[in-house]
């Protein structure tokens, strides 16, 4: 029998093969982590430094890294989003008109750090050059096939396949659940998007640089939140405002965290009926400009409120999102008819946004992030009087 002769040098060529698989496992695991830890800060980063990141991350990542990371990275925007940038405004039976602010042209610094949101005097901080700008609309509609109204002048913008005639029968629906008059909470108000901040002053300009996030629950969605569970609580309706910060330090994965959040609050307080998950919109058109959506209400300007009530494709496991619907037509129109122009048309649209764990879990934008935070906490001042007046006709 023949046998094989050994090939001189074999080990040495083998010690070679392992060093380069060895670097090359080494490169893969360094690039898993560096893209990691670029992911968990994307949220804070501004635009351009985000895009930077992006390619640095990529640039060292194994053949096929950047086409990977930016895919990743459109997916996590696509899948997080609350809504579409500048969403109503390329609506074309949607119109608009601009109140004057008497706080409009004050001046205010802001940092763009991810652990908070410093706000100085209005004369510490000049119009940077290359500050964008902020127009100033109140968003309206008229009856069509998208639009259907509402009592009180308020509207549904149907953007989902269902025939308006199933739609409109919801819509008349009372809410599925009643309210019980004890201590119990009734109510829940929680932030997915926590972060999410403001202007810190009335203005026609924003700074590109700032992220408009903040970790100071004194001038994020909390500060919001605070209001609408100071009028809760006020007409003697139990609430539980929870300022978990689901999106930082990471933003991917909040509606998962913050369903968790839902989940334990409402398996230890069974009474809770009504779910609100209080965000900010963000609203901007291609060339940079962007909306701060309001309306005279008084003597004072309030950030327009947005209601994101959604609708189940078939793959959501959401199957009573006709009674959300009900329930959140009941507040849209119940707000519209107290305060006129308060609301932008609320969107009916195939969204989850954990809304499937009750029948009165509603998603509020509160104006966008080129109002002022003044505007949006007066806007929550009105959101919580109007839904103590729904919630007070739905008492046992």
């Amino acid at each position: 029998m023949r046998r094989g002769r050994r090939r001189p040098g074999g080990n040495a060529r083998t010690k070679v093969r392992c060093k380069k698989i060895a670097l090359c496992l080494a490169a893969v695991v360094c690039a898993a982590g560096l893209f990691k830890l670029m992911l968990l800060s994307l949220p804070y980063f501004s635009a351009a430094a985000e895009k930077a990141a992006v390619w640095s991350a990529a640039l060292t990542m194994p053949e096929g890294g950047a086409k990977l990371l930016t895919e990743t990275v459109t997916a996590r925007a696509d899948e997080e989003e609350d809504t579409p940038e500048d969403e109503t405004a390329s609506q074309p039976d949607v119109s608009s008109t601009a109140p004057v602010s008497s706080g409009q042209g004050q001046v205010s610094s802001q940092t763009s750090s991810a652990a908070s949101s410093s706000v100085s005097s209005a004369a510490s901080q000049p119009k940077p050059k290359n500050a964008g700008t902020i127009v100033r609309k109140t968003y309206t509609a008229s009856a069509s096939n998208i639009y259907l109204p509402l009592p009180g002048g308020a509207f549904v913008k149907n953007v989902t396949k269902l025939a308006a005639s199933k739609v409109k029968t919801a819509m008349a629906q009372k809410p599925a659940f009643k309210i019980e008059k004890n201590d119990k909470p009734q109510v829940l108000i929680m932030h997915t998007h926590t972060t999410e901040s403001y202007e810190p002053v009335t203005r026609d300009w924003y700074d590109k640089s700032y992220n408009s996030r903040t970790t100071d629950n004194s001038k994020n969605m909390v500060r919001v939140g605070d209001e609408i569970e100071k009028q809760l609580k006020a007409a003697g309706i139990g609430v539980i405002h929870d300022k978990t910060q689901h999106d930082y330090p990471s933003y991917t994965g909040s509606y998962d965290r913050s369903a968790v959040t839902v989940k334990n609050i409402l398996k230890k307080n069974p009474s809770i009926k009504v779910v609100l998950d209080v965000h900010r919109d963000a609203i901007q058109s291609s060339n940079g400009v962007r909306t701060a959506p309001v309306a005279k209400i008084g003597e004072k300007n309030a950030a327009q409120v947005m209601i994101i009530s959604g609708c189940d494709d078939g793959t959501m496991n959401y199957p009573n999102y006709l009674k959300n619907l009900s329930f959140a037509c009941a507040l849209q129109s119940q707000m519209e008819t107290d305060y006129k122009g308060l609301t932008r048309p609320l969107l009916f649209d195939y969204r989850k946004y954990n809304q499937n764990l009750t029948t009165g879990s509603i998603l509020l934008e509160m104006g966008s992030n080129s109002n002022s935070l003044e505007e949006a906490v007066y806007a929550g001042e009105l959101v919580g009087k109007s839904l103590v007046k729904v919630l007070q006709g739905l008492q046992n």
